[in-house]
């Protein structure tokens, strides 16, 4: 049974990842034509599951399973469908269909439910195209700021007047939002992302925590110059003291690496040209931990280190946050039932902290929240070699049916 369910499943994803903006590789990012596309596939699988279906303002698309029971709260099942350019399949998706799948064989096994169960497919976790992770999950929390609706995309075009073309009204997302009151709980399956479960052959993980971060901009003005006539004592190069910092961050990373990680992802040149010194350098940094002092007394360490770099070099620096956020700790009660269904279906118990972040992030603040991660190929994923084998998909379901069927008993106990 658990079998043809995920192939089934495997069917889904397939067909979700033949919807792309570029031939050729996976790219969906929030608002594009694939974007829209996948929503409706998502709406109409949704549908025929008999779920009561709709793609809210900001273009979450939420299906929703109702008890009989008079104000009875509500369970989230969650991930996202947005992609980074040139994705893996698995990312997002797979939490998405094998909720579907889970809710799907409750419906057909006639269970009687204690409480609501709201699947929603979130808009955009990856932030691509605005730069800002979490629209989707932050309006469901009630956390969505406002300032966000002015963020420009590459073409200019205003998040506010993305959400229009597709339908949704900007001043309208606060009322798509959830209250704590009325909530269960929240479940995420996902990828582990990582090389733990891939290495050991266990096909799931109980997640513990998921880091929290720190992305910010580090800018490095020096003077640009002609490269054949300043001499190279009197030079006030930028891009070379930004290399001297970024092998700053990575010894210190590594030095620290138990606690954190640290990645200098995307550098550019301001004029950049093969005959001119170049005079000023933007990077980014993204650091993580699980443990938010560490967090912090990383920063601030690192901002010292690279700012005596920059002052021997006669380089201005600057270090601006872009976005943070606290590490999340997943809820004991919950994860104490997905653990005893982990043992239930024959398998070890495994726990995990979480490197990556998730859409249970800006959930935590309203929920209790909880997350399961699947083995994937090699740890790999933001790669088209991501990849999922079917056992473990299976092992998965086997799992999550148990699980809800443990919260469905504990919850009329």
């Amino acid at each position: 049974m658990y079998q043809h369910r995920a192939n089934k499943i495997i069917q889904r994803i397939n067909e979700l990842a033949a919807i792309s903006d570029v031939d050729g590789m996976i790219t969906r990012v929030y608002g594009a034509d694939a974007f829209v596309a996948a929503g409706k596939k998502i709406v109409e699988w949704m549908n025929q599951a008999g779920l009561a279906t709709r793609a809210d303002n900001i273009h979450n698309i939420r299906g929703r399973l109702n008890c009989n029971v008079e104000n009875a709260k509500t369970f989230l099942i969650a991930s996202h469908f947005d992609t980074v350019v040139n994705a893996g399949k698995f990312d997002g998706p797979l939490g998405i269909i094998m909720g579907l799948d889970i809710i799907e064989h409750l419906i057909q096994q006639k269970k009687m439910l204690p409480f609501n169960i709201e699947l929603i497919a979130f808009c955009d976790e990856e932030g691509v195209r605005f730069h800002t992770t979490y629209l989707g999950s932050k309006v469901i929390a009630g956390s969505f700021d406002v300032d966000f609706l002015v963020k420009k995309d590459k073409d200019n075009l205003e998040l506010a007047d993305c959400i229009q073309k597709m339908g949704g009204d900007p001043n309208l997302l606060a009322n798509d939002s959830l209250a704590n009151e009325d909530l269960l709980g929240y479940f995420e399956i996902h990828i582990e992302q990582g090389p733990v479960l891939y290495k050991s052959g266990i096909p799931v993980a109980v997640v513990t925590a998921i880091a929290g971060q720190k992305r910010s901009e580090l800018i490095f003005t020096g003077v640009a110059g002609h490269a054949g006539t300043v001499p190279m004592d009197m030079r006030q190069d930028a891009l070379c003291c930004a290399a001297a910092c970024i092998m700053e961050i990575e010894v210190f990373a590594t030095r620290n690496k138990n606690n954190l990680v640290a990645t200098v992802g995307k550098i550019d040149v301001l004029n950049a040209a093969s005959n001119v010194i170049p005079g000023q350098v933007k990077c980014t940094l993204d650091i993580r931990s699980p443990d938010e002092a560490a967090l912090s007394v990383a920063c601030d360490a690192l901002n010292k280190s690279l700012m005596d770099i920059c002052h021997k070099r006669n380089i201005a620096f600057a270090w601006n946050t872009i976005q943070e956020t606290a590490p999340v700790l997943c809820d004991t009660g919950i994860n104490k039932i997905l653990k005893l269904s982990i043992i239930a279906a024959g398998y070890k118990e495994v726990e995990l902290v979480s490197g990556a972040g998730h859409d249970a992030v800006p959930l935590s603040l309203i929920c209790p929240v909880c997350m399961m991660f699947v083995r994937c190929f090699q740890g790999i994923s933001h790669n088209p070699l991501e990849d999922v084998e079917t056992k473990d998909i299976a092992a998965a379901i086997e799992v999550s049916d148990k699980f809800l069927l443990n919260l469905i008993s504990t919850f009329n106990n």
